[in-house]
């Protein structure tokens, strides 16, 4: 089966079983988002959403989280994990969104890319999410589900993924598609325990689960 028949098969099957996926951060502002997208490296969704809850209520906005003192803002992301340079890269987004963007947040891939601690992965969640356009964020999740299932051909790289699947996948399904690998990839096939994969939707696909039964 060539990738992109097997790419269609496997959308088409996990818009059926998670047809409200969407992002697991809270947000209602752009900005907001960029914030909780760099907060969350190394860090569960969820507590990033229980400590943004405290930053958010004392920085209501760009111009008040830019005037901010780092080591304040550290002082409440703390628990996320890596707190010095998180709180480092937030200021100095926040500060550059300021001064150059009047406080709004670039709606160009490479612009968002300008913008200190925003990597691709962090630039195409702003895209798919927040402007609607074409995006794929190849998160632990993406990279892992893609080479089992047989998507990718045993690449680890985020951006050599990313490459992979623009090929293959269609371009107004890859935010979506994303998201509900993450679903998919902490219900079923997860990473820190043995794949589910007698009640997964992708079993008589999937590349890693024939192998498994050769």
């Amino acid at each position: 089966m060539r990738k992109k028949e097997l790419a269609k098969i496997v959308i088409d099957r996990l818009k059926q079983e998670y047809p409200d996926a969407d992002c697991t951060l809270d947000y209602n502002e752009a900005w907001k988002l960029l914030v909780s997208a760099r907060l969350a490296a190394q860090c569960t969704d969820e507590r990033v959403n229980i400590i943004v809850k405290d930053l958010f209520a004392r920085y209501p906005g760009v111009r008040e989280l830019a005037d901010a003192d780092p080591e304040d803002i550290e002082a409440i992301v703390r628990p996320c994990g890596l707190g010095r340079s998180k709180a480092r890269d937030i200021s100095k987004c926040m500060r550059m969104l300021r001064d150059e963007y009047d406080c709004r947040v670039p709606d160009q891939f490479d612009e968002l890319m300008k913008l200190p601690g925003v990597g691709r992965k962090s630039a195409n969640l702003i895209m798919g999410d927040v402007f609607g356009k074409p995006a794929i964020v190849t998160d632990t999740h993406c990279i892992r589900l893609c080479n089992r299932i047989g998507l990718v051909d045993e690449i680890k790289e985020p951006k050599k993924v990313e490459m992979a699947l623009w090929k293959i996948i269609p371009p107004e399904e890859g935010s979506d598609f994303c998201h509900r690998l993450v679903f998919h990839g902490r219900a079923v096939c997860t990473a820190r325990t043995k794949p589910f994969c007698d009640r997964c939707c992708l079993q008589d696909v999937c590349k890693e689960n024939k192998e498994d039964q050769q």
